[in-house]
């Protein structure tokens, strides 16, 4: 007998600004077959196979990310190849189409660029910033720069007096390259307009990227908490709300996962729930909430899970690039013996491929 869960997660960060106008783009699950990512030799078995994979190597490199802050050290725990959604947005004027992993557990949006030093083999075009007339690179003399030295890196090398960065990330991939503010184009399917420009966006234009990155990928969307993500840089735009309905890749083709902004992002109604989201200085990135208890049939088992960060008391990270919900062994093991006994009729069995329990 099989079990399935199904959450839905509304996240809602709140600034102190006037709400704007919403507006909704898709995401595009990297296995749905409208996705570059999308391979027909796949079987959805391997295709499951795959997703847990990268659930789990995710989990170990957050972990990893919360001892390095404990040590007060700083790495991105993701993989450059980690997340299951995608979505489109155009840099530049003309608009330039760029395909990009949206990622809640990182901050920067960054894409490789011409000239390309050390790029990564890539299947769509590389963007040129020649070609953009509202393509300006930030100046090493600036509080711009000065800025953005703990949140990306920051660096001066250059002879050119260019504001530079370096991300590595848990794999031991890279980018490298200059801090430039452009314009960013997002698609709307919902509002008056179907095509909403941000002028002035802090990106990162990546000169120098290699490791494990996909060439069927043009770099990451970062969602996640960090003053350059894409949310805090919209900010003021939507105000400080957004969310996001992620569907199954299985589910049927008109079923669109989407990412909304603004007054687009309220979910209210009956049968709406809120719990809230902790705030940590150390782990700015992170959504981190508390979960206190998972309750199975009339008995409620208690959590105890260690905090995420080091003032934080939430316990657990809302990650829209891990498919399964990971727990503590003990915790599991109650759980699971919670589970079976409500289940009758059937045998547990293990899985084949030894992923899970």
């Amino acid at each position: 007998m099989a079990v399935s869960l199904s959450l839905t997660l509304t996240l809602l960060t709140l600034v102190n600004a006037e709400a704007a106008g919403g507006f909704t783009v898709d995401l595009v699950h990297r296995d749905s077959s409208s996705s570059p990512f999308y391979d027909p030799l796949e079987t959805p078995a391997q295709r499951i196979r795959n997703s847990l994979k990268r659930s789990f190597s995710r989990a170990q490199r957050f972990s990893a990310a919360m001892a390095a802050t404990r040590r007060g050290g700083a790495d991105s725990p993701l993989a450059a190849s980690d997340g299951e959604y995608l979505m489109n947005i155009s840099l530049g004027t003309p608009p330039f189409p760029i395909v990009a992993i949206a990622d809640t557990g990182s901050d920067l949006i960054w894409t490789q660029c011409k000239p390309c030093t050390n790029c990564y083999k890539q299947n769509a075009a590389v963007f040129s910033p020649n070609s953009s007339s509202t393509y300006k690179t930030v100046p090493c003399q600036s509080s711009a720069c000065d800025s953005l030295q703990i949140e990306v890196g920051s660096y001066c090398s250059s002879n050119d007096g260019v504001c530079q960065y370096e991300a590595s990330y848990g794999d031991q991939s890279h980018t490298k390259g200059d801090i430039a503010v452009e314009t960013l184009t997002l698609g709307s399917t919902v509002g008056p307009r179907r095509h909403v420009a941000f002028p002035k966006m802090v990106i990162g234009c990546g000169h120098d990227n290699a490791g494990t990155f996909s060439p069927k990928g043009s770099g990451i969307v970062g969602l996640g908490g960090g003053s350059v993500s894409l949310v805090t840089q919209l900010g003021p735009h939507i105000g400080g709300k957004f969310s996001y309905c992620l569907v199954p890749s299985s589910a049927a083709a008109e079923a669109t996962s989407t990412l909304s902004f603004g007054q687009s992002a309220v979910v209210s109604g009956n049968g709406v729930a809120t719990t809230p989201l902790i705030p940590d200085p150390s782990q700015p990135t992170f959504y981190v909430v508390q979960l206190e208890a998972v309750s199975v049939g009339s008995k409620k088992i208690p959590f105890h899970g260690s905090t995420v960060g080091e003032t934080s008391s939430g316990n657990i990270i809302v990650d829209s690039g891990t498919t399964l919900t990971l727990v503590p062994t003990d915790f599991f093991t109650q759980l699971s013996s919670a589970v079976e006994s409500q289940v009758t009729g059937s045998n547990k069995t293990t899985d084949p491929q030894g992923y899970l329990c």
